[in-house]
């Protein structure tokens, strides 16, 4: 298995959940916390992101914002204010359009969002830009993948049939895989992130290699030999593409590993080092430290606490 793909297993896509977004006279609304598609069925809109500038959408273009960043989408002749905010509507799937704003019925658009591990998606989404843009997506002269889990999407959408909960959420995977491969396609040669290794003919195989046996115990040299260059060409081109030295990136990958066991309660401390590659818990415990600024045990504790209030807050 490649890099990429092992990065999004890691992610766990889930509680995907979608709504109809009805916008009515001059309307707006603003979204952030979760990754989003939004489809728009009737344009056109505006979306910005404070940062990162405005995209003009018409219908049948789909724009998605992979790191949840904030953004504010609006009818085309209001400029882009604070809004409503959307996120309490979002109650699993619903059928019956949000209405926003007042006036005649202008603009439509299907918005779905859905939970990342951000933290194991971190080396990917800090690769993407805050919005993607996929161009006439629904009149058939997009890719045909899209075309086909749109239709099958509009479907499920319609009809309340067992399992649609799990369909739903591997067609907005296979969305944002397609997505994330349209993506590396068009990288210039000159970009340095993570997403240009994943494609670098020498890297791809060292990071394959990393994410398939975090723990084995890896060296440069051994690295370097499965990227068929010298251990100095390799260390090079490694730090200067991904932005760090191998070894580094081989520990915060297992520390990310070792926080998402953390996070479930049937694995020892000492069973997780081991899992991840550390052959003494105490040299376990101070790299994650290091790295979150918490011991094992209390980022264990932390996480508990936040999935209880969670469930409390749950309906």
């Amino acid at each position: 298995m490649d890099a990429l793909s092992h990065i999004l297993d890691d992610i766990h896509l889930s509680g995907a959940e979608y709504l109809y977004v009805n916008g009515k006279g001059e309307w707006s609304f603003a979204l952030k916390g979760h990754a989003t598609f939004h489809i728009v069925l009737a344009g056109p809109i505006r979306l910005s992101l404070p940062g990162h500038g405005d995209h003009l959408l018409q219908t049948g273009d789909i724009a998605f914002i992979p790191s949840g960043s904030e953004h504010h989408v609006t009818h085309m002749q209001t400029p882009p204010p604070a809004g409503y905010w959307l996120m309490q509507d979002f109650k699993g799937h619903r059928n019956d359009p949000v209405s926003v704003g007042e006036g005649t019925d202008t603009n439509l658009l299907l918005s779905v969002r859905c939970l990342l591990d951000a933290d194991m998606g971190r080396p990917l989404l800090s690769s993407l830009p805050a919005c993607m843009l996929i161009r006439q997506g629904l009149d058939g002269s997009g890719p045909e993948w899209l075309k086909i889990g749109l239709s099958f999407l509009s479907l499920e959408t319609e009809l309340f049939r067992p399992g649609r909960d799990t369909l739903i959420n591997r067609l907005i995977g296979m969305f944002l895989i397609e997505c994330v491969r349209d993506y590396v396609e068009q990288l210039p040669d000159a970009a340095n992130n993570w997403l240009s290794a994943v494609r670098d003919p020498y890297l791809s195989q060292a990071l394959s290699a990393i994410h398939a046996q975090p723990a084995h115990p890896w060296t440069v040299a051994e690295l370097a030999s499965l990227a068929c260059l010298s251990r100095s060409a390799f260390h090079e081109r490694f730090s200067e593409v991904i932005g760090m030295p191998p070894l580094t990136y081989l520990t915060e990958h297992r520390l990310r590993l070792a926080a998402r066991h953390l996070a479930q309660p049937d694995l020892s401390i000492n069973r997780i080092s081991e899992r991840v590659g550390y052959t003494s818990e105490t040299a376990f415990s101070q790299a994650f430290r290091r790295q979150y600024q918490m011991t094992p045990s209390q980022y264990r504790k932390s996480r508990a606490a936040t999935e209880t209030h969670r469930d409390q807050e749950s309906p």
